[in-house]
């Protein structure tokens, strides 16, 4: 078996594109066929996201039809973990990618891309020097100020928000750590035993999708508001101990629904955001839209850059003991 993909990073965040070779899905739904990769396919996820293909940071885009009918695109996110249900930095890096490859005209001052995702359809804007520009799904304040029981910190304060995905957001510095000096693997340690206790202690639920119900990871912030000149770093620990190389586009909503619930931000004012590489995403509450789940919802707008870095075939041989990949689990 070969894979055809397309390399790619936003801020340093990969996004590993498989646009040809993937068996044929039987699911009718978007939905379907994420449930149906995990059921039938998650070998072949292995083995593009470990070691030796990959490694425990890779994140992949595989390209599959879409069942909306509004969609150009329909795509199924995968990580080290499993298949996730939104990611905002392989968005921008699909949508770049849809145009530049002639999958989508171009068309001035800036190309429209629809993608059904498995959270729902995003509509993303590319300009002709290639920043994106995408509307995710409602994003919506699930929870504030929860106690989440941690061995490490005793009982911690945590806010839930929802941006494509569930996440746990708190300052740094509650915990005793700084985004600028402390070590990486401290966030790492901090993040997967935080998501933990946050899921452990507190029910997620998604009023209109059960399978989008469970907390995807932990946001570590500076506190900042992002407003002005001066960006508010974040450190997003997911999918276990994976970190991400970009500000987080579904965490940039996921906040920007935090603040917007206390009243920190109003509709159309940008924040900017930074990841640990320096790279930035803006984002702004664009408009209010249907609650969800009794819960006030709005839609955010992010934007960012991702550039390609190549293009690849990998073999999967059925003779090669380690085909399916590995994990050394550091």
């Amino acid at each position: 078996m070969i894979l055809s993909t397309v390399e790619m990073h936003t801020g340093g965040e990969p996004t590993r594109i498989v646009v040809d070779g993937w068996p044929k899905f039987e699911g009718k739904t978007l939905l379907d066929k994420r449930r149906e990769a995990t059921e039938r396919f998650d070998h072949l996820r292995r083995g593009l996201m470990l070691e030796p293909r990959g490694h425990d940071g890779m994140y992949g885009a595989l390209l599959v039809e879409p069942d909306h009918p509004d969609a150009d695109l329909g795509v199924l996110f995968m990580h080290n973990e499993g298949f996730s249900t939104m990611c905002g930095h392989a968005t921008i890096a699909l949508a770049r990618w849809a145009v530049d490859s002639g999958r989508v005209a171009r068309r001035e001052p800036e190309t429209i891309v629809r993608l059904q995702c498995p959270c729902g359809l995003v509509t993303a804007k590319v300009a002709g020097d290639g920043t994106v520009r995408f509307e995710s799904v409602p994003a919506f304040a699930y929870a504030l100020d929860r106690i989440a029981p941690t061995r490490t910190w005793g009982p911690v304060t945590v806010d839930i928000a929802y941006g494509g995905a569930f996440y746990a957001l708190l300052a740094a510095d509650s915990i005793g750590l700084d985004l600028k000096s402390s070590p990486m693997r401290a966030f790492v340690d901090a993040g997967e035993e935080i998501t933990r206790a946050a899921a452990a202690a507190i029910p997620i639920e998604h009023a209109d999708e059960p399978d989008l119900a469970f907390l995807y990871g932990t946001i570590l912030t500076d506190g900042g508001p992002g407003a002005g000149a001066t960006p508010s770093r974040n450190i997003c620990i997911f999918a276990g101990r994976q970190i991400d190389r970009s500000p987080t586009g579904s965490g940039v909503s996921a906040r920007l629904a935090v603040a917007a619930a206390r009243r920190q931000v109003g509709p159309g004012e940008e924040r900017r955001f930074e990841s640990c590489t320096g790279a930035i995403f803006s984002g702004r509450v664009v408009r209010e839209a249907a609650p969800v789940g009794g819960r006030k919802s709005m839609i955010v707008e992010v934007g960012g850059r991702a550039h390609q870095t190549g293009e690849a075939c990998f073999r999967f041989h059925d003779d090669d003991p380690l085909r399916e990949g590995f994990s050394l689990g550091l």
